[in-house]
């Protein structure tokens, strides 16, 4: 990928911060609000009326933020019918802005004991491939949630995720894994799955806080630090996150910025704020920092 090498153009806004606001697939959408940012009159709403559509993001927060960047989260998909992914296609183009990554969630474990699980992992996270490209996303996030049958393995992961990769690299489209589950995505193994992979289209997707949230802070700025050797092309900024009994983790944003930087980083940093409160002005506050922190 050619990367901007502009601040501001280097930044994108997460849809899953603004999932009270955002219709989900199960929900009825409505025209987005001017209001919406600081009330949350939109989280009791019934069935999503008065909710935006995916559709309608990228306008909205270009609008709202002067960013034009955008990371969907896969739950705000409507479907994935080509005919909807065109029209968001349409949309975010309309606004000028851009897609840079798909953030996709799904169920079934790529290390499975049950092979028939595996290759359900393996259908999912290509499907989400195929909706990448239809909707002009360079790649797409794909999660590793835990088996119900095995503990994290390596071996049977890179397994299901080499022929996950081989088909990003057949579409043109990066397959990105984060360090968020700390039962399954602890950084460490992360990183452990993609060097057996060893593939130029599968990379990690750094995440700030995360492993803050479920360890101490020496062990998560060394897995920060491991994993921001296999990133490329996006990152998850925040400045705390709520873990496990209520922890809070508070995260040294110069610190992991400069890690970062070290390693050479060139990719996107998307906005994702998740933490108790307005996500406007959280999202507003974390550009800020990251407009400062990389000038």
């Amino acid at each position: 990928m050619a990367f901007p090498t502009a601040v501001r153009e280097r930044i994108a806004i997460a849809s899953y911060p603004f999932r009270e606001f955002i219709a989900g697939r199960e929900e009825r959408g409505g025209a987005a609000q001017d209001t919406a940012g600081g009330t949350g009159e939109a989280s009791s709403a019934p069935r999503g009326v008065g909710k935006m559509e995916l559709k309608e993001f990228a306008a909205h927060v270009s609008a709202k933020f002067n960013i034009k960047k955008i990371e969907p989260w896969s739950a705000h998909f409507r479907s994935l019918e080509r005919a909807y992914l065109e029209e968001l296609r349409a949309a975010v183009a309309k606004a000028s802005g851009a897609i840079v990554n798909i953030a996709v969630d799904g169920e079934h474990s790529p290390y499975a004991a049950d092979g028939a699980e595996r290759e359900r992992a393996v259908a999912f996270s290509k499907q989400w491939i195929d909706a990448a490209v239809t909707i002009g996303s360079p790649s797409v996030r794909t999660n590793i949630p835990p088996a119900k049958d095995a503990k994290p393995d390596v071996e049977r992961t890179a397994e299901s995720l080499r022929r996950v990769a081989e088909y990003g690299a057949a579409k043109n489209v990066v397959v990105n894994l984060e360090n968020d589950n700390p039962a399954s995505e602890d950084p460490f193994f992360v990183v452990k799955v993609i060097e057996k992979v060893n593939s130029d289209w599968l990379h990690a997707l750094p995440d700030f806080a995360n492993t803050l949230a479920a360890y101490e802070e020496e062990y998560a700025y060394r897995g920060i630090e491991a994993i921001f050797g296999h990133a490329y092309n996006i990152s998850h900024v925040k400045e705390t996150e709520v873990g496990e009994k209520g922890k809070i983790a508070r995260v040294d944003l110069p610190r992991t910025f400069g890690i970062a930087k070290k390693h050479g980083y060139k990719g996107y940093f998307s906005m994702e704020w998740d933490s108790p409160g307005d996500p406007y002005a959280g999202t507003a506050g974390l550009i800020e920092k990251t407009l400062q922190s990389l000038s």
